[in-house]
């Protein structure tokens, strides 16, 4: 057995012993470098195709020669085979080839790689300004690290590599020189050795490489046609040479985004996007744009007409494939963009992006964070042409659909924040039902002393208008913005100002309004008989009076209680209280998680205000003398009511035996005053 790497001529089979840190990298491509075993053969067909660039490379700059007719004849391409009776996969290609000496440098060596000492070779030639170079840098070739060839080994027990080179590169490297030697064979079955001999005269080796994969009998799934076909279009369906498999043209689709964005046609994008998105529709938008930094760029994206998470079908998966060099490097990548662009389909290929050594992962996560912001402003600033240009699409195709997730990114993307506000559409108190103004249209009507953006959450635009919450507004004339959703209410939460201007909900207790009337006018210290409550409302003295009586009364469920002019026709008000909307997601969180659904979240003390105008509160501050038991009951009710406008009451069910009681206590009396009259009028008859 030889160890020479490099001996010089042979006649027979030659056995050469892998070198002992080889043996060991050897075993460490074949069990753990890669995650998924189907990788070997986007390998492979990524080696045929840097064959065949090598090749194109050397016959564009007149390189090559004494070829004859025959070998200009043979097409540039890629050919598989399947033979499932016994069991082997054939990769060949009609490319370069190699010669006795490339196999031992080639294959007999982990980590060294032909296609990057190719790329380097040509770099040393710019350098020396060759004027004959049209292609320096090998803008085709894919490999860079030199272990691809052996994932084959995951999946093989052992490996055949027929080979005839095309030529031999002269000793001045101007021309590559037709060499007549007969095709060679290098076997190995990954272990120890490896041999090198003439191939066999009854077996046909063209010019080019044939990769012979002997299968192991538990993956004999890849000599299944369909597997492979089904691999292929996974990850080579954009190699830039034809794939055949069994005879039958796999890559038929364009990388188009690789071409100009001026000169793709619809019809194109059509087909590209129904592809990378698995969908049937036409897209409603299309990103087609090129970048150099932080990295050179090609990017593609599509936004579709529709999104699936509505349909109750689940999350979606990310929808953004990373590419190097048309080369499928990882499947909906989660670090491409940000999580709330899941919407977004396509594609982003760098030709220069760090990958780790397996090519299924990018490597440097800083760059590709920078590239992720750049990727992202990019579709922000697309959406935001579309909004001013196109605001009626905007507002009734794309905003309708995807909304959410604009939303979903000012709460998770702080970097996006601030562009993602100026993206969204509200109802406001202005406008009329279904009419939409965004952020920046709201700021335009507010009036120069207003310094805060008013919000109001609410289940409906109709509940909206009659909630107390709104009387202040409507009387102070300023315009509100109507939320109507769990995610609107973490959306102000998250935002906290836009333009200069703080987003303030509306059940706040310091709203900075000045209202029309003051109350303090209508107060006077005298004493006061009944009818002049009634009319003018409580005085200071009383309302101080009503509003101790009142927080003592209901100590478990009131903190504080005062009162306040920004109502009109409610009695009273709860303050500085926390989201409605918030709590009932919390709850429901809570339930679906096996919790209790009674007293999980119990309701804290809460900061009433209260109208002392309103006839309902001078009611019960007459009545907490002549019947305290009743006036507590009312005072329950107030406060229960001012829950429900809040959003806040966890189940009304709870209110019924009081509602009840009430009703009662309102029948009998009715009863008795009607007795009270038939005795009257008998009296007098």
């Amino acid at each position: 057995m030889s160890t020479e790497a490099d001996k010089g001529d042979y006649g027979g089979n030659e056995e050469i012993e892998f070198q002992a840190e080889t043996r060991q990298l050897l075993d460490i491509v074949t069990h753990s470098l890669y995650t998924d075993k189907e990788v070997f053969l986007r390998e492979l067909v990524s080696n045929a195709s840097d064959a065949l660039e090598k090749l194109r490379h050397v016959q564009a700059t007149g390189t090559i020669s004494g070829g004859g007719p025959d070998q200009e004849s043979i097409p540039l391409e890629i050919r598989i085979t399947t033979d499932e009776a016994a069991n082997t996969l054939t990769i060949t290609d009609t490319g370069i080839g190699m010669t006795r000496e490339e196999m031992v440098a080639n294959l007999g060596t982990i980590a060294r790689s032909g296609s990057k000492a190719f790329v380097q070779e040509m770099q040393r030639k710019v350098q020396a300004d060759d004027p004959t170079d049209v292609d320096p840098f090998g803008q085709g070739i894919i490999g860079r690290f030199g272990v691809g060839f052996y994932s084959g080994f995951m999946v093989s027990d052992k490996v055949d590599v027929r080979s005839k080179s095309a030529g031999k590169v002269s000793d001045d490297d101007t021309e590559i020189t037709e060499t007549n030697a007969d095709p060679i064979v290098w076997e190995s079955t990954g272990t120890g050795t490896y041999s090198i001999s003439p191939l066999s005269e009854d077996i046909r080796q063209d010019r080019g490489t044939s990769v012979v994969l002997h299968l192991k009998p538990e993956l004999s799934q890849y000599s299944n046609e369909s597997t492979i076909e089904t691999i292929l279009k996974k990850y080579s369906n954009f190699v830039g040479f034809p794939i055949f498999l069994n005879g039958n043209r796999v890559n038929t689709i364009d990388a188009i985004w690789l071409q100009d964005p001026k000169t793709v046609e619809e019809d194109k994008h059509s087909a590209f996007y129904k592809y990378v998105s698995h969908m049937y529709d036409e897209p409603l938008e299309t990103i087609h744009f090129r970048m150099d930094a932080p990295l050179d760029i090609k990017a593609l994206f599509y936004i579709p007409s529709f999104h699936q998470e509505k349909y109750g079908m689940g999350r979606m998966d990310p929808g953004v494939s990373l590419y190097s060099r048309k080369i499928l490097i990882e499947a909906k990548s989660p670090d491409i963009l940000p999580e709330w662009c899941r919407f977004v389909k396509g594609v982003v290929d760098s030709e220069d992006l760090p990958l780790s050594i397996s090519r299924e992962k990018p490597q440097d996560t800083a760059l590709v964070s920078k590239m992720r912001r750049a990727l992202t402003r990019k579709i922000i600033s697309h959406l935001s042409k579309m909004m001013k240009k196109d605001p009626e699409k905007y507002k009734d195709e794309f905003y309708k659909e995807y909304n959410f997730f604009l939303k979903e990114g000012i709460c998770q993307d702080f970097e996006s924040q601030q562009p993602l506000s100026k993206l969204l559409y509200f109802e406001t108190s202005k406008g009329m039902a279904g009419e939409l103004s965004s952020l920046d249209e709201y700021v335009s009507r507010c009036p120069p002393e207003q310094n805060d953006i008013y919000y109001l959450f609410a289940p409906s635009r109709e509940l909206a208008l009659q909630s107390p919450y709104m009387e202040t507004f409507l009387k102070s004339k300023r315009e509100v913005i109507f939320i109507y959703t769990a995610i609107d209410d973490f959306v102000m939460a998250n935002m906290k100002a836009f333009e200069g201007r703080n987003f303030l909900s509306a059940d706040r207790s310091e709203l900075g309004l000045q209202d029309g009337d003051d109350t303090k006018k209508d107060e006077e210290d005298g004493s006061s008989d009944e009818s002049s409550n009634e009319a003018k409302g409580l005085t200071s003295s009383q309302a101080s009076d009503f509003c101790a009586w009142f927080q003592t009364t209901l100590a478990s469920k009131v903190s504080k209680c005062k009162t306040t002019n920004r109502l009109t026709s409610s009695p009273a008000v709860i303050t500085d209280n926390e989201s409605g909307a918030l709590r009932r997601m919390m709850r429901m969180v809570e339930t679906s998680e096996g919790g209790s659904s009674s007293n999980s979240m119990p309701l804290p003390k809460q900061t009433v205000e209260v109208n002392p105008k309103h006839e309902i509160i001078i009611g019960i501050y007459n009545l907490k003398e002549k019947d305290p038991m009743l006036a507590e009951v009312l005072a329950e009710q107030v406060v229960d009511n001012c829950l429900v406008a809040a959003g806040l009451l966890d189940d009304g069910r709870t209110m019924l035996p009081r509602l009840n009681d009430l009703m009662l206590c309102i029948v009998k009396n009715n009863v008795k005053e009607e007795s009270g009259e038939d005795e009257s009028s008998k009296k007098e008859a």
